[in-house]
């Protein structure tokens, strides 16, 4: 009798310990995702503003505003100052024109909500970068 009551402690104290453990892989694992899916809006984003340039290379700002335009969830795209500042850039290779290529940046930092993950990130922040390099089909050269 006296030993089951040991042995039940013992598995208390394992599932406390590998609790633990598995909650913060879990939340991990959600941070991860969210900073996937983050990309994949940021990616998206940069496509459809060199999409927008393959037509139009040399106007920077309506490149920039059909990124900036392109969705605000998860990140808001339109916010170009503070912690959730969203950077868009582009820049043409060659003279830009037809068969020269237009390339798309756009960065984001995401905001780390982990305890502990500054341990595996290095900061409070992740950059995110997604690139995008599309043909130039028309151009005034």
């Amino acid at each position: 009798m006296k030993n089951e009551r040991t042995e039940r402690g013992q598995s208390l104290v394992e599932l406390a310990i590998s609790l633990i453990v598995i909650l913060w892989l879990l939340s991990g694992a959600v941070e991860f995702g969210i900073a996937f899916f983050q990309f994949i809006q940021l990616r998206d984003a940069a496509q459809e503003g060199a999409l927008y340039g393959a037509i139009d290379p040399s106007n920077t700002t309506k490149i920039e505003a059909r990124v900036r335009n392109a969705s605000t969830k998860p990140v808001d795209l339109t916010v170009t100052t503070g912690a959730n500042a969203v950077t868009v850039t582009s820049s043409v290779s060659g003279s830009g024109c037809v068969a020269d290529s237009i390339t798309v940046v756009v960065s984001f930092n995401h905001q780390v909500f982990m305890p502990f993950a500054q341990l595996f990130t290095g900061g409070p922040t992740i950059p995110i970068t997604a690139s995008v390099t599309d043909t130039i089909l028309q151009s005034s050269c």
